[in-house]
């Protein structure tokens, strides 16, 4: 049957396609004949008891540079339609958190993907913290001291933003590093959250792996390999990409965090795997279905609408 579809992303128009999992799962809308609309976060608002978004019908095609069309804008109740895809990029800042509270007072009438309630509680670099077994060492701190005795015991250290993205601002910092001083400064007047101190891992220069799971269950993996002069693998940072199959361990990982996902209505999870130890958990705008699927692995837009499907027919 086909649904009613809305996206809540940034502007389509300016995407590439050709990495692109937003794009992937319209282009598989589309294809089971769903009709699609689009909006960006700014046209998202409350008025009185209604949700509400300025929205243009989207079609959508595989064409880089002409790669979308879009009607007149029209203000939607979003509460009449089935389906609204949550896929805007971070910043996860108080902005896209607004959103989430918006969009959690219309679902599951119109079922968000991914849950925003769901979103709005799990923070990529905090939710992972509820596995710590899977983890390297890893501490959530601003305090010096408990950074310099965490880098006492376990050496060379990545400290990271705890709502960064993307790869940014992530530095590795070595046993007696002369440049921990200026970036403990840094850290502290730029950022007001407490930030990611994790063991660093050798082996991410064999490969950050993204693994792809759906309503819990892992459905596909890309392998990214940093560049060689750095250690972040982010394909925006320059890693590459390369076709990968799961380890005994890594299937455990998804084994035990893939319930959990479900339950939580996280029906499109990308998880970071290096060396083993699982890094992050990313729920908000997850990427890798469109290099996996060129690297030869399967189409997970098709796992990600049947799952969605799925859980609309048992609404």
């Amino acid at each position: 049957m086909p649904l009613t579809v809305a996206v809540q992303m940034d502007p389509i128009a300016r995407i590439r396609i050709a990495g692109d999992s937003t794009f992937a799962l319209l282009l598989e809308a589309q294809a089971r004949g769903h009709r699609l609309l689009h909006y960006t976060p700014e046209r998202l608002r409350l008025n009185g008891s209604r949700v509400e978004a300025m929205a243009e019908p989207l079609t959508v095609k595989d064409v880089e540079g002409d790669h979308q069309r879009l009607g007149e804008p029209k203000l939607l109740d979003l509460s009449s339609l089935d389906v609204v895809l949550l896929r805007q990029d971070p910043p996860f800042d108080l902005a896209y958190v607004t959103t989430t509270h918006l969009l959690e007072r219309i679902h599951p009438k119109t079922l968000v993907v991914n849950d925003p309630k769901s979103v709005r509680d799990a923070p990529e670099k905090l939710f992972v913290m509820d596995f710590p077994e899977l983890m390297p060492p890893t501490l959530i701190a601003r305090d010096r001291d408990a950074i310099e005795a965490f880098r006492a015991e376990h050496g060379e250290v990545v400290m990271k933003p705890l709502y960064g993205f993307g790869g940014g601002a992530v530095f590795k910092v070595g046993v007696r590093d002369p440049n921990f001083g200026s970036l403990f400064d840094l850290f502290t007047t730029t950022l007001r959250e407490p930030w990611v101190i994790q063991k660093f891992l050798p082996a991410v220069s064999l490969g950050d792996k993204r693994i792809i799971l759906v309503d819990g269950v892992a459905k596909g993996a890309v392998n990214r390999v940093p560049a060689g002069d750095d250690i972040r693998s982010n394909m925006v940072r320059g890693g590459a990409a390369q076709g990968t199959e799961l380890t005994p361990r890594e299937i455990e990982i998804c084994r035990r965090i893939g319930p959990e996902l479900k339950r939580r209505g996280l029906v499109f999870v990308g998880i970071d795997v290096i060396d083993g130890y699982l890094t992050e958990i990313n729920v908000t705008s997850p990427t890798g279905i469109r290099a996996i699927k060129r690297l030869g692995g399967p189409d997970l837009a098709v796992a990600i609408w049947d799952a969605i499907e799925a859980r609309r027919a048992s609404a």
